[in-house]
């Protein structure tokens, strides 16, 4: 990764900035009851778009590569082309797992790319100051990504007894899009997937380099769609939002 700390050390403008967007809608959507998540409507339109043209409004984002699973490749394909999404330049197959997954796409961004931003397909409610906060401080950093405080008290638990209450103000719940260093993140992800571990988030492939990942800015209607509540509530979020 000589390119990431040559990069890092190097002042950078808002106009020089080119970051990559990724997006994974590989999963399978297990827990939403016969419902395909990322093709499901949402208000006016499905919830990938939604997240696309978040991610198109971003002036930094100049490209965006999508990773979808087979079976939704043209209809994924043909949502891009009949919403004239402009960054799209590629739709491509995921993986067995997140990792490989995100890394397929990775591998797709241009070479021009000195940022990339990976960004759940099914996070439909991120905002452009969201986008723009974290990839700016990646600039700066290598690797950031918005984050909210939890609400909730925490309990660390095992067989069904509590052992552990952490403290709740050092606890965060990261969400996306987190944003890196392009040599960075294609070298922490390599390695995670050969190395066979199990990830959730794409910070904690760089996290196991070392290195440290810096925390903007999120929103609690930055939601992942999950579950049939969770476009519910996505479905008041926006309603919500039009409102004011």
């Amino acid at each position: 990764m000589p390119g990431f700390w040559k990069r890092l050390f190097r002042p950078k403008k808002g106009d020089d900035i080119f970051c990559a967007a990724v997006v994974p809608a590989a999963g399978s959507a297990s827990r939403m009851e016969g419902q395909d998540k990322i093709l499901a409507p949402m208000g006016e339109w499905p919830v990938l778009l939604h997240t696309l043209k978040a991610l198109e409004a971003s002036a930094y984002i100049r490209e965006i590569v999508v990773v979808t699973r087979e079976d939704q490749i043209v209809p994924v394909s043909q949502l891009c082309r009949d919403c004239a999404l402009g960054k799209v330049s590629k739709v491509v197959v995921g993986g067995p797992d997140r990792t490989h997954s995100v890394l397929n796409g990775v591998r797709e961004v241009s070479s021009r790319a000195g940022l990339i931003a990976i960004h759940d397909g099914a996070r439909p409610l991120v905002t452009a100051e969201i986008i723009d906060e974290a990839i700016l401080q990646a600039s700066a950093c290598g690797a950031a990504a918005p984050a909210v405080p939890v609400k909730e008290t925490v309990k660390l638990a095992s067989g069904g007894r509590v052992e552990h209450t952490p403290d709740r103000s050092a606890l965060f719940v990261v969400q996306t899009p987190q944003v890196f260093d392009a040599d960075l993140i294609r070298g922490a992800l390599g390695k995670a997937a050969e190395e066979g571990a199990a990830l959730t988030d794409d910070c904690s492939a760089v996290e196991r380099l070392g290195i440290p990942v810096t925390l903007t800015r999120g929103s609690y209607e930055n939601i992942k769609i999950t579950t049939p509540v969770d476009l519910a509530i996505g479905e008041a979020i926006l309603n919500w939002r039009d409102a004011r």
